[in-house]
């Protein structure tokens, strides 16, 4: 049977599924540096409370590791966990993805504001999307460097395409604004 764990304890266990030790804190590093890219990036709060879950499950180990001024506390996945990863990943049923964009938000909200503030939106969300694009581009560029990273190599050069493809949008939309007179 499989556990029904939240989203957010399966994505810190597949970080431990590469077979490195890592501290909480490393966890929410690897994943502001992989899964905020195609998924979201969990607060370090919640990296915290599912290491804790998962180790009460059993499906991680931890020890603490004495460092120069303090303990850090370090966690790999038992092969328990890895079992139960593997089954989630084949029997959990296929969720369609959630589009939460802020953005179109605003311009479905436009009618409250000006054509000339929602083109500044829509300019600004470029100018992030290129700013994500290269961090994207660069995680992938090291990404194809570790042996054994085929599959998240892979899963950055889609992010590449989408993040390419939200530019293309976001000009579409930008244009659509320019045929708006600003109210006055």
């Amino acid at each position: 049977m499989l556990r029904p764990l939240p989203a957010t304890a399966w994505a810190v266990l597949g970080i431990l599924s590469f077979d490195r030790e890592l501290s909480g804190y490393q966890v929410k590093r690897w994943a502001d540096a992989s899964l905020t890219f195609f998924y979201w990036s969990p607060a370090i709060s919640q990296v915290y409370g599912e290491l804790k879950r998962l180790e009460e499950l059993g499906f991680v180990e931890g020890r603490d590791v004495a460092e120069e001024q303090r303990t850090t506390r370090v966690y790999r996945i038992t092969e328990s966990g890895r079992t139960a990863l593997t089954r989630w990943l084949e029997d959990a049923p296929v969720e369609p993805p959630v589009l939460k964009h802020s953005v179109l938000l605003r311009l479905w909200l436009g009618h409250l504001s000006t054509p000339d503030r929602l083109r500044q939106v829509a300019q600004r969300h470029r100018e992030q999307t290129e700013e994500v694009l290269a961090d994207l581009t660069s995680s992938e560029r090291k990404a194809e460097q570790e042996p054994d990273w085929e599959f998240p190599a892979m899963v950055l050069r889609w992010g590449e395409r989408y993040y390419r493809n939200e530019l293309a949008l976001t000009d579409e939309l930008l244009r659509e604004l320019d045929g708006f007179e600003d109210r006055g």
